[in-house]
């Protein structure tokens, strides 16, 4: 027997959830469909487990898409301000950390329950554990999951895109983009680790370090922690330079905390006695320290050296050359850059231009945002207005 709704939403994540709770709550028909056995799998193991829900600095120039401006709309129309107030209903005790980002003070399963109770207000119907089988399209689109048919004249691409597969996260979305014809950006892992080569064995043997710097791949720069690791490099302003970073291209460290190439220079004169590792280790960890001053070659103290070497010495520090040999790939990746391309979709609406009642939201699509909340609302954003166009 075949049962008709309003709008299937496949994918049961942060998107797929607001999309349905929004549109059951205009009063459509919806089915949410996850061939997982429970919802929010992401959301549940974000943040430590405390779910870094939002951004307040969210906007869309803080996304990496092909189109910088797609996300505008979306983000414009269902802002961060709102989600808080969303959580403020539920009284989901929050607190904001650094730079914007937004943590409950309990569980991330707070935030669960809100967008199932949410979408049990809209009476949407959920079919957890069911494999999707087979989708077609002739008019209105007839899905086949597990041992159901169902159609509807709005299908909700919502499955996410293929970074941490553990739980559950496959290519999907994009699979089935191509089946309808829609073009792809080349997804690649973002937010992620990057690896060293044997070249940079001396870095890696400070496994466990950390410190503050600027980090920059091909992109901005970012003030956070960078941590040291066997394989590599990670820690935040790693993890954020990674998504604009390509294989083959430097990553830049600025490990002078932006106080410019002349910082030696000025600490001479302060102080010319101390070594090089000495002044290094004030604003640094001793054993990074201690490698940095290996690796510039400056014996004895800082009045031994010329202005000329302490200002080369200072550059190099300003802007670290690191090649790393690859990533840690989806398996670490927190998302993807790249998926279903903004050029396909309505900025409105996230409905396929070329599909008629076909829509995509969320990390499917070739919009990702920074580290800290940024990634869950564009899911919220595109979910809502799609939610409120079916």
């Amino acid at each position: 027997m075949t049962q008709s709704y309003d709008a299937i939403i496949l994918g049961a994540g942060a998107a797929g959830l607001f999309c349905a709770a929004t549109a059951g709550q205009r009063g459509r028909r919806v089915l949410l469909v996850d061939y997982a056995d429970r919802v929010g799998n992401k959301i549940l193991i974000s943040g430590g487990g405390r779910c870094n829900f939002t951004n307040v600095d969210a906007a869309h120039d803080r996304y990496i898409s092909a189109n910088p401006h797609f996300a505008r709309s979306a983000l414009g129309r269902y802002t961060a301000a709102d989600f808080v107030a969303l959580v403020d209903r539920y009284r989901i005790k929050w607190h904001e950390k650094t730079l914007g980002q937004l943590f409950c003070d309990g569980s991330a399963r707070q935030i669960v329950d809100m967008l199932l109770e949410e979408c049990a207000i809209g009476g949407v119907e959920i079919a957890l554990g069911r494999p999707v089988h087979e989708v077609t399209h002739d008019g209105n689109f007839r899905v086949t999951i597990g041992d159901r048919i169902v159609t509807a004249p709005a299908l909700v691409i919502a499955t996410g895109g293929p970074s941490i597969p553990k739980i559950g996260a496959t290519d999907f979305a994009y699979r089935l983009a191509r089946q309808f014809g829609l073009k792809l950006v080349e997804p690649r892992p973002a937010l992620v680790p990057l690896t060293l080569g044997p070249d940079e064995a001396l870095f890696r043997d400070l496994a466990g370090v950390a410190a503050p710097v600027i980090a920059r791949g091909d992109g901005p720069g970012f003030a956070e922690a960078a941590l040291f690791t066997h394989r590599g490099l990670s820690g935040p302003a790693i993890l954020q330079a990674s998504s604009y970073w390509r294989h083959g291209q430097p990553v830049a460290i600025d490990f002078t905390g932006g106080r410019g190439a002349d910082w030696l220079i000025e600490a001479k004169r302060i102080n010319p006695r101390a070594s090089a590792t000495k002044t290094l280790a004030t604003a640094l960890p001793g054993r990074l320290a201690e490698a940095l001053a290996e690796r510039l070659a400056l014996p004895g103290n800082l009045a031994d050296q010329s202005d000329k070497a302490l200002r080369h010495a200072g550059q190099r520090l300003a802007e670290w050359q690191f090649r790393p040999n690859g990533t840690e790939g989806y398996a670490k990746a927190e998302v993807a850059v790249g998926g279903i391309s903004t050029a396909e979709l309505s900025q409105k609406t996230m409905e396929s231009r070329k599909v008629p009642g076909l829509y995509a939201i969320g990390e499917a699509v070739d919009v990702t945002g920074w580290l800290g909340g940024y990634n869950f609302q564009w899911a919220w954003a595109s979910g809502w207005a799609t939610g409120q166009s079916l």
